[in-house]
């Protein structure tokens, strides 16, 4: 197999950093190093690995996803990549399956993603115990074996991916006009598609996500969904986030209006109470 570089943002998570290493000190097959950018306030330690471990600073203000994930992406060395977010628990076939389908299909490759509860994997785990936990996602199809085509480039998700590294490049990575949270991933899709990169869900290539608070519709970042979603309709001619755009909507923080989306005013204390689901 291609030697794969495993690369992970952090901002403030440094828990569930711990339990990706962990994750990856278990595969079958061992990356072939890890890059870490760290946004934290702090930043954070070092992790130890049988592996190479890179940690690169990368001070904003802002959750600067497309530039972090681009920032990661040229300092990995091997020709194929794979993004895990730093909620994520590669399990141990995750990487081989990544990996060998890669190796094959010079294509967009979405590992199943399994949810966990908030009393799952915070301390020791098991694999049986947190694949017998994890919650498979509502809409995204996974194969049980083998891969599937995905038609729909909106269904690309930015959890746990892989690409080969010349693919990446020639699609330009992620767009850094779109700042902060939503729509980069969506966008990097649908130019994979445009480009006529597949994009493939593979089956048996499983990571676990950690629990972590959130909110629903995602109100902290009412800015970056709403200039984002506005960048994106341009390009596209259609709005992503659409459930988020139509919450806010009904919370009345946003209108639409001739020439776009509009905010009419900041969420408060009891927006955010509202919006607050307990989980991600």
């Amino acid at each position: 197999m291609t030697p794969l570089s495993v690369l992970t943002l952090v901002k403030d998570r440094e828990p569930h950093l711990i339990q990706l290493v962990e994750g990856l000190k278990r595969s079958a097959v061992a990356p072939a190093e890890l890059i870490v950018v760290d946004m934290s306030s702090d930043p954070v330690a070092q992790p130890e690995a049988p592996f190479p471990v890179h940690v690169h600073r990368l001070q904003t203000g802002t959750l600067a996803l497309a530039a972090a994930r681009n920032l990661a992406a040229r300092h990995a060395t091997s020709a194929n990549l794979l993004f895990l977010d730093v909620d994520c628990i590669p399990m141990a076939q995750c990487l081989a399956r990544m990996g060998a389908v890669l190796d094959e299909d010079d294509a967009l490759l979405c590992a199943d993603i399994r949810y966990l509860g908030p009393d799952d994997a915070r301390s020791t785990w098991n694999e049986e115990v947190l694949l017998a936990a994890g919650r498979p996602h509502p809409v995204r199809s996974f194969p049980a074996t083998g891969t599937r085509r995905e038609t729909n480039p909106g269904l690309f998700w930015s959890l746990a991916f892989a690409i080969r590294r010349s693919r990446f490049d020639a699609l330009g990575g992620f767009d850094e006009a779109f700042v902060g949270y939503g729509a980069e991933d969506t966008d990097f899709g649908f130019r994979a598609e445009h480009a006529q990169t597949s994009l493939i869900f593979v089956g048996g290539a499983i990571a676990c996500h950690q629990y972590h608070d959130s909110y629903d519709p995602p109100v902290q970042h009412l800015d970056d969904i709403v200039r984002n979603a506005t960048i994106f309709h341009a390009r596209w001619g259609w709005w992503p986030m659409q459930g988020w755009l139509d919450a806010f909507v009904a919370m009345g923080l946003v209108d639409y209006c001739d020439d776009g989306i509009r905010i009419l005013r900041r969420p408060n204390a009891a927006d955010l109470i509202a919006a607050h689901s307990g989980q991600s």
